[in-house]
């Protein structure tokens, strides 16, 4: 198969409170709460909620995807549990949509997590996202059947995948 490629994007490891996140940061909360219908203010103490620590290695990371010195792509990942991690705060910038950087991000990430010893992946997302559900899929991700709890109007959609080193 082969994958998307954009000449110039280079991945950085950085830390949830570093400036090269502050963008993503920044459009989740926005964009969430435009598809939730919650404010961007809201949102942001959520997203905040997770302490940056648990994005940290050993356990867990942050990348960021720059090209030509802006930021237009990132995600984080966390452990779940011993063998799995848990991917967070997939996105890719409203602006560079639709150029296959969300993929070259989960590839990124998934090379990442696999060399910190994770053999599994594991994700939730929104039901009101459908483009999320369409990445995961095409991205090899099984959608899982069993029912998770709603959270207020959110009925979260969850998805796994096996990593081979």
């Amino acid at each position: 198969m082969t994958l998307p490629t954009v000449d110039g994007l280079r991945f950085v490891t950085v830390g949830q409170d570093d400036d090269l996140a502050a963008p993503l940061m920044a459009e989740l909360a926005v964009e969430y709460a435009t598809r939730y219908d919650d404010t961007p203010e809201n949102v942001t103490a959520w997203l905040r909620g997770y302490p940056a620590a648990q994005f940290a290695a050993p356990g867990g990371g942050m990348l960021i995807g720059v090209l030509d010195g802006i930021p237009v792509t990132g995600g984080a990942f966390c452990r779940f549990d011993e063998g799995t991690a848990e991917l967070k705060r997939i996105w890719t910038d409203s602006g560079y949509r639709r150029r296959g950087l969300g993929r070259m991000l989960l590839l990124a990430l998934e090379a990442e997590i696999t060399a910190r010893g994770y053999r599994r992946v594991y994700l939730t997302t929104g039901d009101r996202q459908p483009e999320a559900e369409a990445l995961y899929l095409a991205a090899g991700y099984t959608r899982l059947t069993e029912p998770l709890p709603a959270e207020g109007d959110v009925y979260p959609i969850a998805f796994s995948k096996e990593l081979h080193p």
